[in-house]
C-alpha cells in the first residue's frame, strides 16, 4: 500500500475516535440530583416544556432550542460541562429568555453547585431574589425585564462571584445596600429602570472593575457617584437618575470611556465637565445637565466620535471647532443658545449626516439657500417670530386665516364625522424639520440608542383594535427618541381649544413582559410645562384606551407649538432594546370663536359702514352706561365670575346656551341628586359626551370660595382615579361645573344602599376600589404637580364608573400642601367620622389626616357598614371602634361583610383591615405614607403592625370625645353631593354632619 495510503487511514481513525470520544461526552450523564432541582427550578419558574425523558446535556432540540429568526427575543438553553471523570455532566448555564414565564425565581438554583450562568431576561417572574442564591457561585446573573420588586436584599452582597449583575427593568425600590460593594469582581452593573431612592453608597466605589454601569430612570437622591475607583469604565449610563449636578471633574479620571451618557440632572448650572484625554469616545451624550459656557476643545479632540448629543444645555458661542470630526454621524445641539453664523463645512456635509440645531440663536443671515432633511433648522434663529422665522417658510407664506386644524400623527388621512384629520406619514427622523405642509409642521429629533434604526422606528403601529368612533386616530402615532414639536401657524389670533389624543399602542395588556413597559416624558404647550411625567397608560387606565387632553390655548402671533420631549425616564427595553420616547397620535385645534364670513367690501359699502359704525358707537355707549349700573348691582356675584376667569384653568369654557342643551333646559328627568350646593344634572354634549352638571344655587350653603377653590384644585389634575373636570360656565348669572358622567353612583350608595338599586360590590371590587382610592390620593399627595389635601374623604366622595373604577371627587375643601412646612393650623372642615382626631380637635393639618379617613373607608368597604351608623351593641360607639376590640381579641374575619359569605380572600381582607388600621393610628407620624399604602394593599410591601396601640383612643382620642368635641362646636348638617345615576335623589349619608369651613378652630 502506497505510503499516502497509510497516511490517510491513520488520519481517519484519529478523526473517528476523536469524534467518538466527543460523542461520548456530549451523551454523559447527569447526576441524579441535579435532575431533580431543575425539576424543582421547572415548578418554581412555571416552566412546563422541559421533557424529562430527554437527556438535558445532549443538545437536543427540546433542552437547546436552535435560534429563530420569528422570535428574535426567545432564547432556550441549557449547557452542560461533560469533561467530568465517570462520564459525568454537570450544569453550567441556563438561558431562558423571552419566554413570559411567570413564577418565581427559583431557590432550587442553589442546588446546582457548577452552574455559572442564569439568564431569565424577558419573562414576567415575580418575588425577590432568594436568600438561597447568596451561597450559589454564579459569575453571571441577569433578571432583567421581569417584575421583581421589594429592596435588594443584604445579601445579595455575599455573591462575591459575581463578574456580570443585571436588574434592569423591575419594580425593585428603597436605598441600594451598602453590601452590593463587596462585589468586587464585577466589570457589569446594569441597575436602570427600577425604583431605586436613596443616596449612592460610597461603598460601592470598592467596584474598581468595573467596565460598564447603567443606573439610568431611578429616583436617587444627592449629588452623582465619585467616579475615581472607576477608571476601567467604558461605557456610563446615568439618565434621568434623579442625581443633582453638577458632574463631578474625577468624571476626567475616565480615559477609557467610549460611551458616556449623562441627562436630565437637577440642580443649578455648572461648568462644562473636564473630558480630556478621552480619545476612544465615540458616543458622547450630556443632555439636560444644565451646562453653561462654550464647547470646550476636548470634544473636538474626540476623532472617532460618531454620535454628539449635547441638547437642552445653556451653551452659547459659536460650533466652529467641530469641523474635523469628520466621524460623526449624528449631531444633537437642540435648545441651547449658540449665536453666530451656522458655519458652512456644517451646512455642506453629506445628506447621510444627521445634523439638529433647532431652538438656537444663530444669525438668520447665515441659513442656507435651500432646505433639506437631516438638517433641522426648526427655531433655529434669534429674531422675529420663532416659528415663522426662516426661509424654509417663506416658501408657503400665510395667505388667510386659519381657525382649526386636525392632524392624525404617523398615519394617512382620516374623516370621522365632519372632520377630517390631515395624514402625517412623513414626518419621522432623526433631525427633521417638516415646513412643506402649509399651515403647519413638526420638528423631530433624536436617536434610539442601542439599536439598528429606520424611518420605521419613528412610528408606531398598533396590533389591536380601540374601541370608538375615533377609533381610526389611535391605529398609529408618531414616536420620538428625543423632542418632537407640533407647530400650527397662520392662525387667527385668539382662544382656541387644543386637544391632544393619546392610547399606549405599543405595550400590551397580559401576563407579559411586553406588558411591563413604562412610558413616561413631558408636555410643553406654547413654551410651558404642562405634564411633567406624563404616563399615558396610568392616566388612560391600561392600554389600547384612548385618552384625551384638552386645554385653552391662547395664540398671539397666529402660532401654537406642542412639544413632546424625552427626560430620560420610564423603560428602555420593553418590548425590544430601544423603544422608548414620547408617542402622540392625534392633535386638534378649534377655535373658540365664530369665524367671520367672507366678503369683498366696495367704496361705497365701506362709507355705509362708517355711518353705521357711528350709530353703533352711540348705542354702545348708551349700553355701556345701563351696563354699569346693572354691574353695580350684581358686583359681588361679577367678582366671581372674574376670579373664575382668573384661574390658570386647564379645562374648558362652556356656554350656558351649551349646558342648557346638553340637559334639555335643566329637565327634571335629568336631575340626578339634590345637595346644599344645588342640584346635578345630567346631561349630553353635541359630541355625544355625557357629562354630569353641578349647579350653584343662590342659596347655597357651599360658599362661593369652595366653588372657585374646586375649580382651582381640579383644573389640570388628570389620574384614573380622579373624577375629570371637563370645564365651568360663569355665564347669566349661572355657576355651573361640568364633569366627567359616572354611571355608578358613589360608594356609599353601593356599600349602604337598598340592595336592588345599586350594583353587587364582590370581593375582587372591593379591593379593586380600594386600591383605586389609594392611587388617587397617592397622585394628590406625592405625584401631582400640585401637592394637596382633600381634607374630605369619605364614601360618598368616591365615585363609581360604569366598570366600577373608583374617582375621588368634590374637592371644595381641598388645600395645597406646603412641603416646606411640616403641618398647618387651619379652620376645620370635612364630615364627623372620617376626620382625623389631631384635626378635629386642634386643627392640625397635614396629608396624615386624609390617611385616616382612608382607613376609615377600608374599613367601611370590608365591613359592607357605615362607620358612624353601626353599634353591634351600646358598648361601641362606630365602626372603628368595633375594629379595634376585634383586634384585641385576634377576631379579623368577623369584620368582614357577612354578605360575601366565603366569597373573598382572606389573605386579602386581613392585609386590608391592618392597612386601614395603620391608617387610623391615633397618632398622625405613626401613619404610612399613602404610596406604601399602595404597594402595602398590592402586596409589595408588609403592613408592619409594630407601630399600632390601641390603646391610644382611650384616652383624649376616644370616640365618645371626640363625638363631644363635634357637638361642642354645634355646627349645621351639610347634605353631601354626587355626580351620580340614580332614580333616588335622596343622600345616602345624611346622618354624618359637615364641618363648614368657617367654623372655629381650637
Amino acid at each position: 500500500m502506497p505510503r499516502s495510503s497509510n497516511l490517510f487511514l491513520v488520519f481517519f481513525t484519529i478523526v473517528i475516535c476523536f469524534t467518538a470520544v466527543i460523542v461520548e461526552a456530549q451523551t454523559g450523564r447527569l447526576p441524579e440530583d441535579e435532575v431533580e432541582a431543575l425539576k424543582e427550578i421547572a415548578a418554581q419558574l412555571g416552566k412546563k416544556d422541559w421533557d424529562f425523558k430527554l437527556n438535558p446535556c445532549d443538545g437536543n432540540s427540546n433542552w437547546s432550542t436552535p435560534k429563530r429568526k420569528d422570535m428574535p427575543l426567545y432564547n432556550n438553553n441549557l449547557e452542560c460541562n461533560c469533561t467530568f471523570p465517570d462520564n459525568l455532566c454537570h450544569v453550567e448555564s441556563i438561558i431562558l429568555q423571552g419566554q413570559d414565564l411567570a413564577g418565581v425565581l427559583p431557590a432550587s438554583l442553589a442546588k446546582l453547585p457548577y452552574l455559572k450562568k442564569i439568564n431569565l431576561n424577558r419573562n414576567y417572574l415575580s418575588g425577590t431574589i432568594p436568600p438561597e442564591w447568596a451561597s450559589a457561585k454564579l459569575e453571571f446573573m441577569a433578571v432583567s425585564n421581569n417584575r421583581l420588586s421589594g429592596h435588594v436584599p443584604e445579601y445579595t452582597g455575599n455573591m462575591t462571584s459575581l463578574v456580570k449583575l443585571s436588574l434592569e427593568t423591575n419594580l425593585f425600590n428603597g436605598s441600594l445596600p451598602a453590601e452590593v460593594g463587596n462585589l468586587v469582581n464585577l466589570d457589569t452593573l446594569i441597575l436602570s429602570a427600577n425604583n431605586f431612592t436613596g443616596e449612592w453608597p460610597v461603598e460601592l466605589n470598592n467596584l474598581t472593575n468595573l467596565i460598564e454601569l447603567r443606573i439610568s430612570s431611578n429616583s436617587f437622591v444627592g449629588k452623582l457617584p465619585n467616579f475615581e475607583s472607576w477608571k476601567k469604565l467604558q461605557m456610563l449610563e446615568i439618565q434621568g437618575s434623579g442625581f443633582e449636578g453638577p458632574i463631578p471633574p474625577s468624571v476626567s479620571v475616565l480615559t477609557s470611556l467610549n460611551e458616556l451618557r449623562i441627562s436630565d440632572l437637577n440642580g443649578g448650572a455648572s461648568e462644562f465637565p473636564p473630558l480630556t484625554n478621552m480619545t476612544n469616545m465615540t458616543k458622547l451624550v450630556l443632555r439636560s445637565c444644565n451646562i453653561h459656557g462654550k464647547i470646550p476643545d476636548s470634544v473636538a479632540e474626540m476623532t472617532e466620535l460618531r454620535f454628539l448629543d449635547l441638547s437642552f444645555n445653556k451653551l452659547e458661542g459659536g460650533i466652529a471647532n467641530l469641523e474635523y470630526l469628520t466621524n460623526l454621524e449624528a449631531t444633537y445641539l437642540t435648545g441651547n443658545a449658540f449665536v453666530g453664523r451656522i458655519p458652512d463645512w456644517l451646512t455642506s456635509r453629506d445628506t447621510r449626516f444627521v445634523i439638529d440645531l433647532s431652538y438656537n440663536k444663530f444669525d438668520e443671515s447665515s441659513e442656507p439657500s435651500t432646505c433639506r432633511d437631516n438638517l433641522n433648522l426648526f427655531r433655529s434663529f434669534k429674531v422675529g417670530n420663532f416659528v415663522e422665522q426662516g426661509k424654509c417658510l417663506s416658501i408657503s407664506p400665510c395667505s388667510e386665516d386659519k381657525y382649526s386644524l386636525h392632524i392624525n400623527c404617523g398615519g394617512g388621512k382620516v374623516t370621522i364625522g365632519n372632520t377630517t384629520y390631515e395624514e402625517d406619514e412623513d414626518s419621522a427622523g432623526a433631525a427633521k424639520f417638516v415646513y412643506w405642509k402649509g399651515n403647519w409642521g413638526t420638528s423631530s429629533t433624536g436617536h434610539f440608542w442601542d439599536r439598528i434604526i429606520s424611518l420605521n422606528d419613528y412610528k408606531a403601529n398598533n396590533v389591536s383594535a380601540i374601541k370608538g368612533d375615533e377609533s381610526q386616530l389611535y391605529m398609529t402615532a408618531h414616536l420620538s427618541p428625543l423632542s418632537l414639536t407640533y407647530f400650527a401657524r397662520c392662525l387667527a389670533n385668539g382662544s382656541y381649544t387644543l386637544t391632544l389624543h393619546f392610547a399606549e399602542i405599543v405595550f400590551r395588556d397580559n401576563r407579559s413582559f411586553q406588558s411591563l413597559g413604562r412610558r413616561i416624558f413631558d408636555v410643553y404647550i406654547q413654551d410651558e410645562l404642562k405634564f411633567k411625567d406624563f404616563d399615558i397608560e396610568r392616566l388612560a387606565g391600561g392600554v389600547d384606551k384612548a385618552l384625551k387632553e384638552k386645554f385653552n390655548v391662547t395664540v398671539k402671533d397666529k402660532t401654537v407649538q406642542v412639544r413632546f420631549q424625552y427626560a430620560g425616564k420610564g423603560t428602555t427595553a420593553i418590548p425590544t432594546r430601544g423603544s422608548y420616547g414620547p408617542l402622540v397620535s392625534a392633535i386638534s385645534l378649534e377655535a373658540n370663536f365664530k369665524p367671520p364670513p367672507p366678503q369683498v367690501i366696495s367704496s361705497n359699502q365701506k362709507k355705509k359702514i362708517l355711518i353705521v359704525a357711528g350709530a353703533v358707537m352711540s348705542s354702545l355707549a348708551l349700553i355701556l352706561m345701563i351696563l354699569l349700573v346693572a354691574w353695580r348691582k350684581r358686583r359681588n356675584r361679577k367678582l366671581m365670575e372674574q376670579e373664575l376667569r382668573g384661574l390658570d384653568l386647564q379645562t374648558g369654557i362652556f356656554t350656558f346656551r351649551q349646558i342648557k342643551a346638553a340637559t334639555s333646559n335643566f329637565d327634571a328627568a335629568n336631575k340626578l341628586g339634590e345637595g346644599g350646593f344645588g342640584s346635578v344634572y345630567k346631561g349630553t354634549l353635541a359630541d355625544g359626551t355625557i357629562i354630569a352638571v353641578k349647579q350653584l344655587s343662590s342659596k347655597s350653603r357651599q360658599g362661593n370660595r369652595e366653588f372657585v377653590n374646586e375649580i382651582g384644585m381640579m383644573s389640570g389634575l388628570h389620574h384614573p382615579n380622579l373624577v375629570r373636570l371637563y370645564g365651568c360656565c360663569v355665564e347669566r348669572n349661572q355657576l355651573l361645573l361640568v364633569y366627567e358622567y359616572m354611571e355608578n353612583n358613589n360608594l356609599s350608595h353601593a356599600l349602604f344602599g337598598p340592595e336592588d338599586c345599586g350594583p353587587k360590590l364582590d370581593w375582587p371590587t372591593r379591593q379593586k376600589i380600594c386600591v383605586g382610592i389609594a392611587k388617587g390620593l397617592a397622585f394628590l399627595h406625592e405625584e401631582s404637580p400640585l401637592k394637596m389635601i382633600h381634607r374630605d374623604i369619605k364614601g360618598t366622595n368616591v365615585l363609581l364608573d360604569k366598570d366600577l373604577n373608583p374617582k375621588i371627587s368634590d374637592f371644595g375643601l381641598a388645600k395645597l400642601h406646603d412641603e416646606e412646612k411640616t403641618h398647618v393650623t387651619t379652620r376645620v372642615a370635612g364630615t364627623i367620622g372620617y376626620m382625623a382626631p389631631e384635626y378635629a380637635l386642634w386643627g392640625y393639618l397635614t396629608h396624615k389626616a386624609d390617611l385616616y379617613s382612608f382607613g376609615v373607608v377600608v374599613l367601611e368597604l370590608v365591613a359592607g357598614k357605615n362607620n358612624m351608623k353601626y353599634h353591634p351593641d351600646e358598648n361601641y360607639v362606630c365602626l372603628l371602634d368595633w375594629a379595634l376590640v376585634l383586634q384585641r381579641k385576634g377576631k379579623f374575619l368577623e369584620l368582614v361583610d357577612p354578605r360575601l359569605g366565603s366569597n373573598y380572600n382572606k389573605k386579602e381582607a386581613l392585609r386590608m383591615i391592618r392597612v386601614a388600621l395603620r391608617c387610623t393610628n391615633p397618632s398622625p407620624a405613626l401613619r404610612p405614607n399613602m404610596s406604601a399604602v399602595v404597594n402595602m394593599l398590592e402586596g409589595r410591601l408588609d403592613v408592619d403592625e409594630s407601630n399600632f396601640d390601641s390603646s391610644g383612643y382611650d384616652d383624649e382620642f376616644n370616640f365618645q370625645g371626640l363625638r363631644d368635641k363635634y357637638d361642642e362646636m354645634q355646627v349645621n348638617s351639610s347634605e353631601n353631593q354626587s355626580l351620580f345615576h340614580s332614580t333616588d335623589t335622596k343622600d345616602t349619608d345624611r346622618s354624618s354632619s359637615t364641618l363648614p369651613s368657617t367654623s372655629t378652630s381650637k
